[in-house]
């Protein structure tokens, strides 16, 4: 199918606006034909996950764009890179890749991308309006901003999301359409675990259900906790994008397409009903650690996706007593380190034995020292990829679980 053009598309296409643009909107033609799109849309926004050094591909894309002049159209932030910027001597890893990922990034900055670094850009001021049409990629990003943002946003890759950003334009097809927005599966929670004194781990268990048994569809969710937070719709969508393919979740009487059952389902019946029982939200959690309690621990890793102030402000009471056995890292983005900063937790966090880590994640880098034990996690995400990317162990906690481990050194839990 050939995609209709605007006046704007034509003259992308033609050359108006500049060769790179010409380039990247022929791109995004062909990938319009591709997912079948009828149409483009104008994109508000974009956040671009290509500046994670993947090899040299990824920079020759870049600076080919820049030898055309190519500068982006709409405000466009930055995913995590490979190294921190603000801390280069954290990276261990290859001399070869720390130099590509910076130049990547770098590059990024020269097509006029804001350096944000984050997984997290709904934490900043480029947070999207709700029914704003843009073009995110990074799986968690894209889920929270479909689904507790309300902002529209399809499951944009490498390349295609910069072509986007380039041109300030978006295929209109998938969840950039309101009829294609409805839930698809009913998934309840019979009941939760009575010893679940916070939101969090129902929602990390719910998230990883979802991804495992929901693929691509959108689940309505029913059932969660009433004090669920933003941060706690932020873990279940990054563990869900992260165990299947999920880029959508409505929670009944959370997020703002789902006031009620009808509205998620858009008047439809759900094409399967899915039941989690306490045992079930256990047992997920349960899983979660390839580490029985008790085995020595060789770091705490936080911030999948990047810690937000809210976050930061539940660890600050968690630092009084005795400093951490092993290395605890944070990862968060500039916007949260600054506000850290300003109210002086930042040296408290240091002073505590705390690494903060800026630009990148500690599972998609090499920044961690002592990898010879296993980690602990409060993050589903991290839990669920650590062990491949890294090759350890992991123990999941919450995350006074996961500060009473560091102190002793090993898995304990309260």
């Amino acid at each position: 199918m050939t995609p209709a053009l605007s006046p704007l598309d034509r003259d992308l296409l033609d050359g108006a606006h500049g060769e790179a643009a010409r380039f990247a909107m022929r791109l995004l033609q062909r990938f319009a034909e591709a997912v079948g799109a009828r149409r483009f849309v104008e994109a508000e926004a974009a956040h671009i996950d290509g500046c994670l050094y993947l090899g040299r591909v990824s920079l020759d894309f870049v600076e080919h764009l820049l030898r055309l002049g190519g500068r982006v159209r709409v405000p466009t932030t930055l995913n995590v890179g490979s190294v921190d910027l603000i801390h280069p001597e954290l990276f261990q890893g290859d001399a070869a890749v720390g130099t590509g990922g910076a130049r990547l990034m770098r590059a990024h900055e020269e097509l006029g991308c804001v350096p944000t670094y984050t997984c997290a850009p709904y934490q900043t001021i480029f947070r999207p309006r709700p029914g704003a049409q843009v073009a995110w990629a990074e799986s968690n990003a894209i889920v929270f901003a479909n689904s507790v943002i309300g902002a529209r946003t399809n499951r944009y890759g490498d390349f295609i999301d910069l072509c986007c950003a380039l041109t300030g334009r978006v295929p209109y097809y998938g969840l950039h359409m309101p009829e294609n927005r409805r839930a698809r599966v009913l998934v309840e929670i019979a009941s939760l675990p009575p010893e679940w004194d916070e939101a969090g781990p129902a929602c990390i268990a719910v998230g990883h259900a979802i991804g495992r048994l929901c693929g691509d569809r959108i689940p309505a969710i029913r059932g969660l906790p009433a004090a669920a937070s933003e941060d706690d719709l932020k873990a279940l969508g990054a563990v869900a994008a992260s165990s299947g393919a999920v880029a959508m979740f409505h929670a009944v009487g959370l997020t703002p397409e789902a006031g009620t059952i009808e509205a998620a389902f858009q008047g439809e019946a759900p094409e399967e009903r899915i039941l989690l029982t306490a045992g079930d939200l256990r047992d997920i959690v349960r899983r979660l650690s390839t580490v029985p309690d008790g085995i020595p621990l060789a770091a705490v890793s936080l911030g999948t996706p990047h810690f937000s102030l809210d976050e930061f402000a539940r660890l600050m009471p968690l630092l009084d007593g005795p400093r951490p056995a092993i290395d605890i890292y944070v990862n968060t983005g500039r916007a949260v380190l600054q506000e850290l900063e300003a109210r002086g937790w930042a040296d408290r966090l240091r002073d505590a034995g705390v690494t903060l880590v800026i630009d990148t994640c500690t599972y998609v880098t090499a920044v961690m020292r002592e990898l010879s034990g296993a980690v602990m996690t409060n993050s589903g995400k991290w839990a669920y990829y650590a062990p491949g990317n890294l090759g350890v162990d992991v123990a999941f906690g919450s995350l006074a679980d996961c500060m009473a481990s560091a102190r002793a050194g090993r898995v304990v839990r309260r």
